[in-house]
């Protein structure tokens, strides 16, 4: 049936508790999903300066096409570095990062706008992420959770699997309201991190801006595959 179209995901090697909003929980979404875990590929390699793996990562996109998938995302955002990459070696659409929707949010902003990036590290973001994905040239402002205890506890340097939800929610709240008290142009949020997307709703109460992230984005492409009739 067109409605059952099955989206894969490229998933990193982590253990931590995948809660409710993440896009390595299932009942996230409405629509079946396949994950392919790429061994060694953890939360600390993906974000560095460097990703490596590359060759893991198309293997994990070609068996998730070999079983059947109609696209294809990825648990970590920092891999746009490899988006054209990726995109190449498979048949059906990947798309690496909820970045890809970048060069869009900026388009419906005004011109004197920026569009503000949540990430897991900031201080290991590049250009060489935006190019992956056209986004060179948005003006962008972006802080970075690699500072904050519960954040890189669990998340980067995997010390414990049990996250605990309401901690580690204070910290991305009180990292998006630096974001905007100190970029009073901020336009609209994409959440690079696919952890954070958990707290996308209240981080929207907080900005009341558009927030994107992997989740809209991956609603946005299952619904491009499986279009009916209207009425």
């Amino acid at each position: 049936m067109v409605d059952a179209a099955t989206i894969g995901v490229i998933c990193m090697d982590t253990s931590f508790t995948k809660i409710l909003g993440h896009i390595r929980n299932p009942e996230t979404f409405d629509f079946p999903v396949r994950y392919r875990v790429v061994r060694g590929a953890t939360a600390e390699l993906a974000t560095g300066t460097d990703p490596p793996l590359l060759g893991g990562f198309i293997e994990a996109a070609r068996d998730l096409e070999n079983q059947g998938v109609a696209a294809i995302t990825s648990g970590c955002g920092f891999l746009a570095i490899f988006q054209r990459e990726l995109a190449d070696a498979v048949k059906v659409p990947l798309y690496s990062s909820s970045l890809i929707q970048l060069p869009m949010v900026h388009r419906m902003l005004r011109r004197n706008q920026r569009v503000g990036l949540l990430l897991a590290r900031e201080r290991t973001f590049t250009r060489r992420h935006l190019a992956g994905v056209g986004a060179e040239r948005v003006p962008v402002c972006a802080i970075g959770m690699e500072e904050q205890p519960e954040f890189r506890e669990v998340i980067l340097e995997a010390a414990r699997d049990e996250i605990d939800v309401d901690r580690l929610g204070r910290e991305v709240l009180d990292q998006v309201r630096r974001l905007s008290q100190g970029n009073p142009d901020l336009g609209a949020l994409v959440i690079e991190c696919t952890d954070l997307v958990p707290y996308a709703q209240a981080i929207q109460r907080q900005l009341n801006l558009p927030v994107f992230d992997i989740v809209t984005l991956t609603d946005m492409v299952h619904r491009s595959l499986t279009r009916g009739r209207f009425g």
